[in-house]
């Protein structure tokens, strides 16, 4: 058999991934503060070179709220959830910090008797999943090489 070496992308392939990257981006972006607005924190700035992108999978967004405080944000192909920045003194820790508030969650639920309700079980699944592809993301220190220690 012969191996097939990856072809390198065209001009156009990459402006399309480039479009796509900064479309995924800005739908991250208004989930984030749609979610904070939700929660009653109104965003007044982002802290963007603190926030990281791990796309397609999830972004991490640090704003300053109307408050003064500062939240971290996460958005992506997993539930948009926020805490406190003090949780975390940058976005690796804030992953992991996440995922562990999300198997804590997840075993409240199943634990709480909410394990009889279909959608609560679905969704404590859904946790420990996500809280799981977040460690491994965490770990992983090709990801995380351009973050201060």
């Amino acid at each position: 058999m012969e191996s097939k070496q990856a072809k390198p992308l065209t001009a156009e392939e990459q402006a399309l991934a480039h479009q796509q990257s900064v479309m995924w981006q800005r739908e991250c972006f208004q989930n984030a503060q749609k979610h904070l607005a939700e929660k009653g924190v109104m965003p007044k700035s982002l802290i963007e070179k603190e926030s990281r992108f791990i796309a397609p999978l999830c972004a991490l967004w640090k704003f300053k709220g109307q408050d003064g405080k500062s939240y971290w944000v996460i958005t992506g192909r997993l539930p948009t959830d926020h805490a406190l920045a003090s949780v975390a003194e940058n976005a690796r820790e804030a992953l992991r910090y996440f995922s562990l508030q999300w198997q804590l969650k997840a075993d409240q639920i199943i634990h709480s008797g909410g394990a009889r309700d279909k959608t609560q079980v679905d969704f404590a699944n859904l946790l420990i999943n996500r809280a799981h592809g977040l460690y491994e993301m965490y770990e992983k220190e090709e990801l995380w090489l351009n973050e201060p220690k």
